[in-house]
């Protein structure tokens, strides 16, 4: 027969007493913060989104400043033709062992020419074409099919060979007399073309699709 105390322990192990706590009780489970903890975690959140929309929409400004400081919208995309061929110029400056260097490089450029061709195609060119120079328009929107394609096979192709550099080399030639064209006719006789309040209504809206995509 068993004694009360071996009752008293076999009872508590199959009815194991388990411990609660109330919400006027000092102690409280690891996983309840109470109300101000919560209100501090989503402070928190709150003020960490806040910095990332800062400091996003601060480097967008970064990026987008030095085009819109230049001027009005030629000179923006003029500016943005000589920072383009300055990264063309870094990649013919690399060896074939220097693949790293040339795919960070070539990052760099698609990112350029990528924004660059976003305020010429959404702007520029449509601005042409309400001045009834739609076939220029259509040529050079057409040209910056052939700069994706460029790209593409950079992109594609290995970059420790030296058709690889003679491709870059043929690219800058390519996009060089593109910038050309734009900048010695077709850029001055569109803002000649234009009035003041025009000019600066393109400005505004080509910095407005540069710094979305910045």
């Amino acid at each position: 027969m068993a004694t009360k105390n071996q009752s008293s322990k076999s009872q508590s192990k199959q009815n194991p007493k388990s411990t609660t706590y109330k919400s006027g009780d000092n102690q409280k489970s690891a996983f309840n913060f109470g109300d101000n903890s919560t209100n501090v975690l989503i402070g928190a959140a709150a003020a960490g989104a806040a910095l990332g929309f800062a400091a996003n929409m601060g480097r967008k400004l970064i990026v987008q400043a030095t085009s819109a400081a230049s001027g009005d919208w030629a000179d923006a995309l003029v500016t943005e033709h000589r920072m383009t061929l300055a990264i063309f110029d870094k990649i013919l400056a690399t060896t074939n062992k220097q693949t790293t260097m040339r795919s960070t490089l070539l990052a760099k450029l698609k990112y350029a020419l990528s924004k660059h061709a976003i305020q010429e195609e959404m702007v520029i060119y449509p601005a042409l074409r309400q001045e009834g120079r739609t076939g220029e328009a259509d040529d050079l929107n057409s040209e910056h099919g052939i700069v994706k394609t460029y790209l593409y096979e950079l992109e594609t192709m290995p970059k420790d060979s030296a058709k690889w550099l003679a491709r870059v080399r043929d690219f800058r030639s390519m996009i060089e007399e593109h910038m050309r064209e734009e900048e010695n006719e077709v850029f001055p006789a569109l803002r000649n073309s234009l009035s003041d309040e025009e000019n600066s209504k393109v400005t505004a809206l080509m910095n407005k699709e540069g710094f979305k995509f910045a």
